[in-house]
């Protein structure tokens, strides 16, 4: 066992891993943070996409040691401490962006990073980001208008596809 240490969602934490501890099982068995989910474990579904110092990574894909140090960022932060929604889960409120909701932890997130990285995406370029987050109930449509609705855009109609 080793000690890992991080900053996940503004606190410092701590635990000991096995060297094979991924950082989805470190963040939900360890620390209780339920809300980064793991759909697949191959890195196909993006349900358990996490920022790890700013960047979205698929957080069943890294060892809980190579974020020993790093900031984390997960769903569970997205929130204001009062419970107040930030812009993008409002939106995917909004605009039912969500069905079952499994999926949904990881499309905020990646959601949260496109928009850092390109703060106007149009309906194709959203399309193309979230090719790594796979829903199986909303056919995605509800999902582009709420990241477009999330970054101040006015939201079409989106056909579908």
């Amino acid at each position: 066992m080793t000690e890992v240490s991080m900053v996940v969602n503004g606190r410092k934490v701590s635990g000991d891993v096995e060297g094979r501890t991924l950082l989805s099982a470190f963040l939900r068995e360890n620390l209780g943070m339920t809300g980064t989910h793991v759909g697949c474990d191959t890195s196909q579904c993006g349900a358990c996409v996490v920022h790890v110092d700013g960047a979205a990574v698929k957080s069943c894909t890294m060892f809980a040691l190579d974020a020993d140090g790093a900031e984390v960022a997960t769903i569970e932060g997205q929130a204001a401490p009062d419970g107040t929604l930030n812009v993008i889960q409002q939106a995917f409120q909004d605009y039912h962006g969500l069905q079952c909701g499994f999926c949904t932890p990881g499309m905020v997130m990646s959601a949260a990073a496109l928009l850092k990285d390109n703060p106007k995406p149009s309906e194709a370029e959203i399309r193309d980001y979230l090719e790594g987050n796979i829903c199986r109930c909303t056919g995605y449509h509800n999902i582009v208008r709420a990241i477009m609705a999330a970054s101040g855009q006015d939201v079409p109609a989106v056909a579908a596809e």
